[in-house]
């Protein structure tokens, strides 16, 4: 399969040097594109800015905001059979970016926020067959949240993650495809849970 993967942050600038942003790693991703790869697949990551090092064999596309993101997703949209939606993706962008830097002020400063694209929901319009995942990372309601997202966002299946999972390199993990129900995954390394996902994402393909 060709399978496409987002990964990381993606930062949304207030001026030339500040920006919104996240302490997401991408490990998960490149751990997925890692399993991917060494299952035979071909494999796109689309990743925002990461200390780490992406696995060898794998298409790197690397952005920096959601809109770029969005951009990138969907020229390898066209022409992959799965995707994975394991990105930490801004959810709010400055109204206004200065083109210079902001000098620092006295007292309050306002910040006027509006929505960023969201990515999943976007290509999951266009889905046509393919199978796509997502993930939730979630701190409260975590199940009826991500069931939510899976519906809206028409995936296949959701992964749901606490916040501990951030840069760690292991996590615990509750999966839900969709039409069925809730597993707990038993706590493990995130190359582990990746290697299971892929197999998961290869039973639907073979099933569908």
């Amino acid at each position: 399969m060709r399978i496409l993967i987002t990964a990381g942050p993606t930062r949304e600038y207030l001026d030339r040097v500040r920006f919104i942003s996240n302490p997401s790693s991408g490990r998960m991703g490149l751990a997925l594109a890692a399993a991917a790869k060494q299952r035979g697949h071909t494999v796109t990551l689309v990743c925002g800015p990461m200390a780490l090092r992406p696995p060898r064999g794998v298409r790197i596309v690397r952005v920096e905001t959601t809109r770029e993101m969005l951009a990138a997703a969907q020229r390898e949209f066209a022409r992959c059979d799965a995707a994975i939606f394991a990105a930490a993706v801004c959810d709010y962008r400055p109204v206004r970016r200065s083109p210079h830097k902001l000098p620092k002020q006295r007292g309050v400063w306002r910040l006027a926020l509006e929505p960023t694209e969201d990515i999943a929901a976007t290509l999951g319009e266009r889905k046509r067959g393919r199978i796509t995942v997502g993930f939730a990372l979630e701190d409260r309601a975590g199940r009826r949240r991500a069931a939510a997202k899976l519906r809206a966002k028409r995936f296949d299946a959701i992964v749901l993650n606490p916040p501990s999972a951030i840069d760690a390199e292991e996590t615990r993990v509750e999966f839900l495809a969709a039409g069925g129900r809730w597993e707990r995954w038993p706590t493990g390394r995130k190359v582990t849970v990746a290697a299971r996902l892929i197999r998961c994402i290869e039973r639907m393909a073979r099933s569908g």
